[in-house]
């Protein structure tokens, strides 16, 4: 190569070196990268969600996760309405319309037993 002995050694241990560096640094960018990628597969598999399998139970995904939490909510609404109907006074058939018509038929009783 130079012709000088000790700088082959040197030049041929820095290809070896350089190689070895580049190398090392590709392993490095494909482990990165293939993390990545099992990332990315990882939530593709929450989002979509899992069949279950034996011993292992299904694990719905993300939509059915909303089609859930919308139907949960849509009861709780209906709930929510038929709890206002009854503590608000309206056409008299609420609880708060039977209290009121209770209380009322109490007083007038207890005045006339005092008289």
């Amino acid at each position: 190569m130079t012709g000088n002995p000790l700088l082959d050694v040197f030049v041929g241990a820095g290809i070896i070196g350089g190689g070895l560096g580049l190398v090392g640094l590709t392993v490095k960018g494909v482990r990165h990268v293939w993390r990545l990628l099992r990332m990315l597969a990882d939530f593709l598999d929450d989002w979509r969600g899992e069949a279950g399998r034996p011993g292992v139970p299904e694990r719905p995904g993300v939509m059915a996760r909303l089609a859930n939490i919308e139907e949960v909510q849509a009861t709780a609404m209906t709930r929510l309405e038929t709890i206002e109907h009854e503590v608000q006074t309206n056409d008299g058939s609420s609880l708060k319309d039977a209290v009121k018509r209770v209380e009322k038929k109490l007083t007038t009783h207890l005045e006339s037993l005092e008289d």
